[in-house]
């Protein structure tokens, strides 16, 4: 009996105590479960699958389910049963949403394995598409301070979009410039009166800054600009749709065909709602006739109030920290899938700097969340300056696409190398003989160099040389660090271009470099030698890079897989050539066109015509300018045929019977 009495004794003490301690505990824990979004699905939704609702009630052996699915998606994956995967790792996202490795293994195979099996573009990159969606705006939105997952949805952007390892990987990016004019409008226009760094990134931020700024809901925009609401109500009135994505959408492609002079013909053929559409901006004209009210500000009011709900509401991006990216990094364009790396690394690293702690500093991989910032800033250096059709790719025709170096990147890639460093820790400690972003860091002043000095300006490329001759961070074990940084910066330049043709970061900035400086150190000075010496170096590089590099390929839709540049060099220096002088300000514009040779201007004369002429005329009729548009640009002969080839030279990309391939 004593015994007994005794046994009993002792489990009521242990009853006790489980009671006491979880009355104390599951508190805490439950707190801290809402804290950091960690509970389960509790609940079935009207459509979820079965499977799905049968897990929600199996209660606590939900783990034990939950495992069941995961190995069936792993092994389904191992197989090439690529579509059931998704279907099993869908089921998991909703039945444990707090697991970040489910969301990236489903959004890696929808943007990696599946894209891959089908056959053409359009297909490739619904699914690449699909997986940065699922990644970016169901996943992060479920684990906003989780950095592995910024570091993957960065990854996808910049290796997948991109990047060339995808055959599709030109279609992807002209899409994604496409989608993000739509979100975004047009890129700033440089006034080329303020073209120093802090100048230009001020003037990015002005393209943001205005849609953070913006009123939060309809009844805010309503009250700050009731003419804006009236807009927006009368759009919904006339076209059947509530104000958002799809209204910017038919503004950007309203706007696009007006510059283009092509509205006559929409005007007579085109469906009801894009009538209803013209005849709505009829209603409220931007830019009135004599004796009409002007709408402009109005407009652009509702645009960026929906600018700003479509960015949080549907993509999961935060309007004020674009603006922080932009200050920070440089002059970032939203249409360029290196763009939305730098974005979602940045965040990644910055989530992960407020989670880190002594328990879970180990696990988190700042090194290479890291990388993909500074990779991204790198992409934005090489191809950060992009020119490309929007109409073109709205009618589904090949479409002119071209990323150029933008320099105004360079400084970017040192600044971040100390904040980099310190988050690194033992990674990138002094005391190691070697480390990823010293070695990443003077290949990148290799880049830089070699651009600046084929550019012609000797200035900046004699800048950057001292800057990584004098480094102190390079890695001990770097032996040819003294004998290549030795030479003399003309032996060096040489050196780079010799080592490095092949890569296509490094051809696009060599061609480009040499065009650049063959229209402004040559052409706007009038130094016709330094012209043809820098041009013929362009072709020649061009035609090395494409002679060693390019390879057909036939899932490309109409361009190779390396095909950074266009493989038409004329084409493509023509159209550098528009690209720049549009850019310049009205009297280099007419010296730069005047010293051209007649093929150059004809590429340049229609964009002139879309820049100046009515700014120019206007202006010599108020006799501010002395000359009008036709005295300035007069237009070359042979526009009419220039026209035409230049069609058949979209044309030909189209109808060809081997992808990337132009027929002669």
């Amino acid at each position: 009996m004593v015994h007994n009495s005794r046994v009993r004794f002792i489990a009521l003490l242990c009853m006790l105590a489980g009671l006491v301690g979880s009355g104390v505990f599951g508190t805490q824990i439950t707190a801290s479960t809402g804290r950091h979004g960690l509970s389960y699905t509790d609940t079935a939704e009207e459509n979820d699958p079965p499977m799905v609702a049968l897990g929600v009630a199996m209660g606590a052996l939900r783990g034990v389910f939950v495992n069941y699915l995961w190995l069936r998606a792993t092994t389904a994956k191992e197989e090439g049963q690529y579509y059931e995967a998704v279907e099993l790792a869908d089921w998991i996202t909703r039945l444990q949403p707090r697991l970040p490795a489910v969301w990236t293994f489903h959004a890696w195979n929808m943007a990696y394995n599946i894209s891959v099996t089908t056959h053409t573009p359009q297909e490739r990159w619904s699914w690449v598409n699909a997986g940065i969606r699922l990644l970016r705006n169901r996943g992060i939105r479920a684990n906003p301070n989780d950095m592995h997952m910024h570091k993957e949805l960065a990854w996808i952007f910049l290796h997948k979009v991109a990047g060339f390892t995808d055959d599709a990987n030109q279609y992807y990016k002209r899409q994604f410039a496409y989608e993000w004019q739509n979100i975004l409008g047009r890129k700033p226009v440089i006034d080329p009166s303020k073209r120093d760094r802090d100048s230009v990134i001020e003037q990015y931020v002005g393209w943001i800054q205005p849609i953070v700024d913006a009123p939060e809901t309809f009844a805010g925009l309503e009250k700050a600009n009731p003419r804006a609401a009236e807009i927006a109500r009368t759009y919904e009135r006339m076209l059947g749709e509530t104000p958002g994505h799809r209204l910017l959408e038919r503004y950007t492609l309203h706007i696009e065909l007006e510059s283009a002079g092509r509205m006559g013909g929409i005007r007579k053929a085109s469906g009801p709602k894009t009538q209803a559409f013209i005849e709505l901006m009829d209603r409220y004209p931007r830019n009135p006739q004599p004796g009409q009210q002007s709408w402009e500000q109005d407009w652009n009011d509702l645009l960026n109030h929906l600018r700003k709900r479509v960015l949080e509401d549907e993509y999961f991006m935060e309007p004020v920290r674009m603006v922080q990216v932009t200050r920070k990094f440089g002059p970032v364009d939203w249409r360029m899938p290196a763009a939305h790396a730098l974005y979602w690394g940045a965040r990644g690293t910055d989530v992960g700097r407020m989670e880190v702690n002594e328990h879970n500093a180990e696990s988190l991989d700042f090194v290479n969340a890291y990388r993909l910032v500074m990779q991204s800033v790198q992409d934005l250096w090489r191809f950060g300056d992009l020119y490309f059709n929007y109409l073109d790719v709205h009618e589904d025709r090949p479409a002119y696409y071209q990323g150029v170096p933008n320099p105004y990147f360079v400084p970017s890639y040192g600044g971040m190398l100390e904040e980099v460093t310190l988050a690194s820790g033992l990674f990138e400690a002094e005391r190691r003989a070697y480390r990823q972003f010293s070695a990443g860091y003077l290949n990148f002043l290799r880049d830089a160099v070699r651009f600046f000095y084929r550019r012609g300006d000797t200035e900046q490329a004699l800048y950057w040389y001292h800057k990584g001759r004098n480094w102190t961070g390079v890695n001990i074990n770097d032996t040819m660090f003294v004998d290549e940084w030795s030479l003399s910066l003309d032996q060096f330049a040489d050196k780079q271009i010799y080592d490095s043709m092949g890569s296509p970061q490094v051809a696009v900035s060599e061609v480009y470099g040499a065009l650049q400086g063959a229209f402004f150190q040559g052409l706007l000075a009038g130094d016709i030698d330094t012209f043809n010496g820098m041009w013929e170096y362009a072709r020649k590089a061009h035609a090395v890079f494409f002679a060693e590099q390019f390879r057909d390929v036939v899932a490309a839709a109409d361009t190779a897989r390396m095909e950074f540049m266009d493989r038409d060099f004329p084409f493509l220096a023509g159209n550098a050539f528009a690209n720049n002088i549009a850019n310049l300000p009205f009297e280099e514009a007419e010296l730069l066109y005047g010293n051209a040779p007649e093929d150059l201007q004809r590429y340049a004369y229609d964009a002139l015509v879309i820049r100046f002429k009515d700014y120019i005329d206007e202006q010599h009729e108020l006799g501010v300018i002395d000359v009008n548009f036709d005295e300035a640009f007069p237009e070359p002969a042979g526009m009419d045929r220039h026209r035409e080839l230049y069609q058949v030279k979209i044309d030909q990309r189209r109808d060809s019977n081997v992808e990337g391939v132009i027929k002669d």
